[in-house]
């Protein structure tokens, strides 16, 4: 492999070699619990944390590691921690950074699920978050205080398309000596990367597009190895003594690799969202043709977007890649490649017509998912984005009158003629 091996490249070698017992070339999946140590010593060199190795299978596993080590150089970071879901994969973020009264900035263009993970769930550890809207810049750094320890963002927003100014909301990060996460789940590294834009972690719902199949649950969070822990006091769990470790200082011992060190060290020991094997080969399989699925879903989101846009059941279409959308300049500089394939319609009849379009497709399927090779569609006041007040909901971009769409890799003009015959159903 080449010094700089090409994304199509990477998304199908990277992290995986043939398996030295058998010579299988595809990354098996190791169905164990525990490995056998080679000796007394080895064994306390792995819990010691002074040789990496394979211990448990909560903590490590051969098949996860490929997947891993894969999702590090498709994001450009130094390591990444796998774990079961892209909720889990927020709170491992969050873990190392937060501690019982501290805050972090988060967006208002939010998945559902993560403003009530943020607004609610998180309270109980004694975290707080405070949402503002992120195209309002100045706002951003007027919410961060002496307590905040993070900002977070999604680079694609679900539900509405939204794209962020990453690079902005960097450089207010970097100012304040605090990290910003990425939520690249319905970008993925494909469309964007966002370490490339100053970002310090990045987190995933391996579920979505990695995958691709709606076949299983995952999440990553992905280190740029960039940030610098022991810069201040903000951040002990990474700078200062563990006694978890007999006193171990996770920067200084591990340097632009602390971050990933704790989060498998500590936090998948203490919290438990393990990543199980059979799931990481079935994303593994799915990454292979990331780039080729992706390129499918933009170009097809194009062409149904601009469809959508003109149709007089139609109020509105907030695709960004659209050249009528306040951001497609942002595009073109930051998302060369395209704004994804999730956006959201809103219809001229409201609620009800919502209802009537969501019933009405043949096609499409209605499920709580997206990034699926199969087009989708929800209508998230009602559902994804249920929890949250009508402010909430019209910030998020989840209004009553609008349904969200997760554009597939059918035959383009199959999904134009079901939305068709749909829409004509609404205005009848």
């Amino acid at each position: 492999m080449s010094d700089t091996p090409g994304f199509d490249t990477l998304q199908i070698h990277a992290g995986a070699r043939p398996d030295p017992a058998t010579g299988a070339r595809q990354t098996p999946i190791y169905q164990t619990t525990a490995y056998v140590f080679r000796d007394a010593d080895h064994a306390a060199a792995l819990f010691n944390l002074q040789e990496v190795g394979f211990i448990y299978s909560r903590l490590t596993n051969p098949t996860v590691a490929v997947l891993q080590e894969r999702m590090a150089a498709l994001e450009g970071g130094v390591g990444a921690v796998c774990c079961s879901s892209g909720h889990a994969a927020q709170i491992m973020a969050l873990f190392p950074l937060m501690e019982p009264g501290r805050n972090i900035v988060a967006s208002t263009r939010l998945y559902g699920g993560t403003v009530t993970q943020f607004s609610q769930t998180i309270r109980r550890f004694g975290w707080k978050a405070s949402f503002v809207d992120t195209e309002d810049l100045a706002a951003v750094e007027a919410a961060i205080d002496a307590d905040t320890r993070a900002i977070f963002c999604e680079s694609i927003a679900n539900p509405g398309g939204y794209v962020t100014d990453i690079p902005a909301l960097a450089e207010i990060a970097d100012r304040h000596g605090i990290p910003l996460i990425v939520d690249n789940t319905s970008a993925s590294p494909y469309l964007c990367r966002p370490i490339e834009m100053g970002a310090t972690l990045v987190v995933h719902s391996l579920t979505k597009y990695l995958t691709g199949n709606g076949t299983v649950t995952g999440g990553a969070v992905i280190d740029s190895g960039k940030f610098d822990w022991s810069a201040n006091d903000k951040f002990p769990s990474l700078s200062q003594p563990e006694p978890a470790y007999h006193g171990l200082k996770f920067h200084e011992t591990f340097g632009n690799l602390a971050f990933t060190f704790h989060g498998i060290a500590v936090g998948l020991r203490d919290l438990g969202m393990t990543l199980n094997p059979q799931a990481a080969h079935y994303t593994l399989m799915g990454i292979e043709t990331l780039s080729l699925r992706m390129a499918r879903h933009v170009e097809n989101a194009r062409q149904i977007a601009a469809w959508l846009e003109n149709h007089p059941a139609v109020e509105g279409v907030t695709y960004a890649g659209l050249p009528s959308s306040p951001w497609h300049d942002r595009v073109q500089r930051l998302y060369p490649r395209g704004a994804g394939a999730l956006f959201t319609v809103a219809l001229k009849g409201g609620y009800d017509a919502c209802v009537k379009l969501v019933d009405g497709l043949e096609l499409f399927s209605h499920v709580a998912n997206l990034g699926d090779a199969r087009s989708l569609i929800i209508h998230s006041a009602s559902t994804t984005h249920r929890q949250l007040s009508p402010e909430q909901q019209v910030a998020a971009g989840a209004a009553p009158n609008v349904v969200r769409l997760s554009i597939g890799t059918e035959d383009a003009a199959d999904l134009i003629a079901d939305l068709s015959q749909a829409l004509d159903r609404v205005a009848g």
